[in-house]
């Protein structure tokens, strides 16, 4: 795990330096100060995103497994984009993305209907009636 973190944070490191010297220090300042300030915000309203996808499992549209996920991406998002640098944001604004893929797109899915649909003689049970009282001889 020490091996893939430190090329990481090299790579954190040489990305944040090349952004900043692009578009100036104080633009630096306001990106680091403000997506800190959404991540903050986020992790404050994640109660709300809690309900709400606890809510889509109760009515259906999302399953255990995309609400697992959501939570954890949400999560993960929110931490990301606390933490300064321009990778870490970059991985948080693609875990938030895929959170809302989870609530909306998934949502969309159709609900499984709670009736049947198949039309036919599905009600029809096809049986074969042997007369057992006929006699032997008459069959030829």
């Amino acid at each position: 795990m020490m091996f893939l973190a430190i090329p990481l944070l090299l790579l954190e490191l040489y990305l944040s330096l090349k952004v900043g010297e692009n578009i100036g220090f104080l633009w630096s300042v306001i990106w680091i100060v403000l997506s800190m300030s959404i991540g903050i915000s986020l992790l404050q309203r994640s109660s709300y995103t809690m309900m709400g996808n606890l809510t889509s499992v109760k009515l259906g549209k999302l399953d255990l497994k995309s609400f697992e996920n959501a939570s954890m991406s949400y999560f993960v998002g929110a931490i990301l984009l606390i933490i300064p640098g321009v990778l870490s944001d970059l991985f948080g604004v693609i875990a938030l993305c895929y959170t809302l893929y989870l609530q909306f797109v998934a949502k969309i899915t159709p609900e499984q209907t709670k009736f049947d649909t198949k039309k036919g003689d599905d009600d029809v049970i096809d049986v074969e009636i042997i007369d057992e009282h006929t006699d032997r001889n008459s069959r030829s």
